[in-house]
């Protein structure tokens, strides 16, 4: 009989991911966890409280992960070495991540994966497949990619084009024929063995794959294509998933129920946390001893004729900006406003690193803000602003959080006014710089109205009129009537700064003085 060794990326919710590892150690199988080395030190901590005591739970050696770059196969290797090492009796090893949950009993999985003999990975080939819709497609692959699209993207493209011009183009290694696939796979104990043995042989391809594009939809694609004969692949993901029209993961909910269960995977991506019925009643689907009916699938078809309608003017479900005007009952804002962006960008790094609270920068002010992926409404300042509130609240659920902060311009007061106007809870922090003649002159050139051409006699006139606008910001905002407005100013003593940080986070005192603690914030 077979016996599963999971390998669970996880990068959040230590509650689902302890619960998820309970619920497949109680049916007998294995887990080995891997968390986001950007994850807080304290929800691993959590995990591993949550575990303590089970024998069938392993953790991977952490790694900081970024979509779409090698951290994201590095955790996987690192996974299913620990995996391998600490359960000898295991015969497969199944990629999950800590948003998927069983839809299929796990005797089903075990009689299906005695049957087969097969590795159960999706893999096509990369350049004649089509697999690839949009973006990037050669490539991912022909250039070394150095720098993360998400978090570099200025220096991701300016590296490519770069390339491009010095003709540093690339070929694969020469006896491997690149694939390309869902990046989900169960796979036999045996073909994991084999890819770590060739992977010790063959730096490479290491070396290629490292510095590919999205690897882990093409590494473990390629190479098992590579080490295993095509007869015992079966070359489709064995866990379900669908995408929007903007290229988002569907979230599943609690009336998605017998739509999973009638699908051809074992498990499915991606289940909301506040799924709570669907949660119970897919736990109890995978403790069943029962292998369940025969799976009719037709998820993606439903999916795409639902939303194909759109096109037509007859929309299923309504937009992002259509499904509520709120950014979600419960919720909370805390908008960080300051005219000098360095000083409130280098506040709310502090406050990340102590508290671990998620930040979306100056996502209406800055165009280049890093963002996650949210479907496209993300890739522009006009798109974000169009209908901000669902904005904010697509960044809230894509980061699977109820605590956010914001960074605006003074000069953002209808913004600031049209969230305070909202259910959630909201609450602003003034930053006061005083602004010297040198900071109104660089001020001045970032915003155009000066140049380092403009004659003297322009700067007279300009910067006592720019002074005056800042100052008007400032009464505007002071006289907006905003029920919870925090200042924080660079002559308060560290006591004052650290309350008015713990009252605008609503966090702990001695953590806030930590905060405020921070000799260089005001500095230019």
């Amino acid at each position: 009989m077979a016996i599963v060794a999971y390998l669970l990326l996880c990068h959040r919710d230590p509650e689902t991911i302890v619960a998820l590892a309970g619920r497949l150690t109680a049916a007998g199988d294995l887990v080995a966890v891997h968390l986001d080395r950007r994850a807080p030190d304290a929800d691993f901590a959590a995990i591993r409280a949550g575990l303590a005591g089970n024998a069938s739970v392993v953790f991977a050696r952490r790694v900081r992960c970024g979509w779409g770059d090698w951290s994201l196969v590095q955790a996987t290797l690192n996974a299913a070495r620990a995996a391998l090492a600490a359960f000898p009796q295991a015969t497969h090893l199944y990629l999950l991540s800590g948003d998927c949950l069983p839809i299929k009993s796990a005797v089903r999985l075990r009689a299906d994966l005695d049957d087969s003999g097969s590795d159960h990975i999706e893999s096509v080939d990369f350049f004649r497949s089509g697999w690839i819709r949009t973006g990037l497609k050669d490539e991912r692959l022909i250039y070394r990619h150095l720098f993360n699209e998400r978090r570099q993207r200025r220096l991701f493209y300016a590296s490519m084009a770069v390339q491009k011009a010095l003709g540093l183009r690339r070929a694969p290694p020469a006896d491997l024929q690149v694939m390309i696939g869902s990046q989900w796979w169960c796979l036999r104990r045996s073909t994991v063995e084999a890819i770590l043995t060739f992977l010790a042989r063959r730096s490479d391809v290491v070396r290629f794959f490292r510095t590919s594009w999205i690897p882990d939809e093409t590494f473990f694609q390629t190479l098992v294509r590579h080490l295993v004969p095509t007869t015992e692949i079966r070359s489709r993901a064995p866990t379900f998933l669908m995408f929007t029209d903007y290229g988002m993961p569907v979230t599943f909910y609690n009336d998605h129920y017998d739509l999973l269960v009638a699908q051809e995977g074992y498990f499915a991506r991606k289940i909301s946390v506040e799924a709570v019925q669907l949660r119970a009643r897919l736990a109890a689907v995978y403790a069943s001893a029962d292998r369940g009916p025969a799976a009719s699938g037709g998820g993606p078809e439903i999916h795409r004729f639902l939303t194909g309608r759109g096109r037509i003017g007859q929309r299923f479900g309504g937009r992002a900006w259509e499904r509520g005007a709120g950014l979600g009952q419960g919720r909370q804002l805390m908008l960080v406003t300051c005219k000098k962006w360095h000083v409130a960008r280098r506040l709310v790094e502090r406050v990340r690193q102590a508290t671990g609270l998620a930040s979306a920068d100056f996502a209406f002010d800055d165009e280049t803000v890093d963002l996650p992926d949210l479907g496209g409404i993300e890739r522009s300042r006009a798109k974000r602003s169009r209908h901000r509130r669902a904005f904010l609240r697509l960044v809230y659920e894509s980061l699977g959080t109820d605590r956010l902060i914001l960074c605006l311009d003074p000069a953002d007061l209808e913004i600031m006014a049209d969230f305070q106007a909202d259910g959630a809870t909201v609450r602003i922090l003034e930053i006061v710089c005083p602004f010297s003649q040198a900071d109104l002159l660089g001020h001045a050139r970032r915003v155009g109205l000066l140049s380092d051409a403009s004659p003297p006699g322009v700067a007279a006139r300009v910067l006592p009129a720019l002074a005056q606008d800042l100052e008007r910001e400032t009464a505007r905002l002071r006289a907006a009537g905003f029920p919870a407005l925090f200042r924080l100013t660079p002559g308060q003593k560290l006591s004052e700064a650290a309350l008015v940080l713990a009252q605008f986070l609503a966090i702990p005192y001695d953590t806030a003085r930590g905060i405020a603690d921070t000799a260089t914030l005001f500095d230019d």
